[in-house]
């Protein structure tokens, strides 16, 4: 007799569904992916990689828009993982169960869903206005690295509680102090958690254009960022541009640029799991 056990039959539904969202996901992103490349594959060649933003399709580039995402990228990273790492530390192992932390916590959570426009209009009132920096290279690093802040926090909390309270305890009990303890013992075990949280924060900047376009990055920039300071663009705001343009010209250098986007954004996330695949290693041995 065939196992008619309701909760049985549950499960296999339950199976099902997971299996069928999981189909869909991925058959999304395949069909949206296949289509980005029959758009724009004639046009994925060095020259469109070394070119410039051209007013003719055919000999338009994204060298500015690439070149200034990973340098925005860079300093995004260099200014959100030190912060956002050092407060989830602080909140974690000094502040603990205290209320302030409880309040903290709360608001670090809606800071996490707000719509990243807010932090573009945050960022152009701060850093281009009130700090001066302008419309620069800086200044939109420091947006997107408000814009990712609460998300390294919250992974790097997370990451934080996966190490047992044994570990610290068994540290002080051989005469560390707290640091040497969180430094030597708490971190390194809680490192892939932290790269994970890391990735995920990156990858979603990556792609946001709003906050940029709102703090006033650049679309057509026929030169490469050379300081801090100078004006820049970056790959989501160069697809928006050509996107809004009417030549279907532009449109296939814009799914061009999609495809970019996204190998820029496998490439990151490949070497943050190998850094992160090295320190689950170091781990072990």
């Amino acid at each position: 007799m065939p196992d008619r056990h309701p909760s049985k039959i549950v499960e296999r539904l339950f199976k099902l569904m997971a299996l069928g969202a999981l189909v869909i996901a991925l058959g999304t992103l395949t069909a949206l992916l296949v289509d980005a490349l029959l758009d724009g594959g004639g046009r994925l060649n060095w020259q469109f990689l070394t070119s410039f933003p051209s007013r003719k399709p055919e000999q338009a580039g994204i060298a500015s828009a690439l070149v200034g995402t990973i340098y925005l990228m860079i300093l995004t990273a260099a200014c959100a993982l030190p912060i956002g790492v050092g407060a989830a530390l602080y909140l974690e192992e000094y502040v603990g169960k205290h209320w302030l932390a409880r309040v903290i916590e709360v608001n670090i959570a809606n800071l996490a869903g707000v719509p990243s426009i807010i932090y573009g209009l945050l960022g152009l009132e701060l850093f281009v206005r009130m700090m001066g920096l302008g419309r620069s290279l800086l200044a939109g690093a420091l947006t997107m690295a408000l814009l990712v802040l609460p998300i390294v926090i919250i992974a790097t909390r997370e990451a934080l509680r996966t190490v047992p309270s044994s570990i610290r305890e068994a540290s002080y009990a051989l005469g560390a102090s707290r640091w040497q303890t969180i430094w030597h013992q708490v971190l390194p075990l809680a490192l892939p958690g932290i790269l994970t949280g890391s990735i995920l924060a990156l990858s979603r900047a990556i792609g946001e254009a709003a906050p940029l376009i709102t703090m006033g990055a650049l679309t057509y920039i026929a030169f490469l960022p050379d300081s801090l300071l100078a004006p820049f663009t970056a790959l989501p705001i160069q697809i928006f541009n050509w996107v809004s343009r009417p030549q279907p010209g532009f449109h296939a250098n814009a799914a061009a640029g999609i495809v970019v986007l996204l190998a820029v954004l496998l490439i990151m996330n490949g070497l943050a799991v190998y850094v992160r695949q090295r320190a689950q290693k170091r781990l072990y041995l």
